[in-house]
């Protein structure tokens, strides 16, 4: 259970890296910017998919 923590929060660090580099990459390459953000996107909704998912398999655990 540990190892699935760490991944959540994974992902959170990957989304807030996907959202430096478009910044950075803003003025230079639009399009791969967009991309990015896409992706740091997906990688929030992940995070908060996955705690939810973790949370209801720790609540069936608890009332078995």
């Amino acid at each position: 259970m540990k190892i699935q923590k760490f991944f959540q929060y994974a992902y959170l660090f990957f989304a807030v890296l996907f959202t430096y580099e478009a910044i950075t990459a803003w003025d230079t390459d639009r399009n791969r910017s967009y991309m990015m953000l896409l992706i740091a996107a997906l990688a929030v909704f992940m995070f908060f998919f996955r705690r939810r998912f973790a949370k209801k398999i720790e609540e069936q655990r608890r009332k078995q």
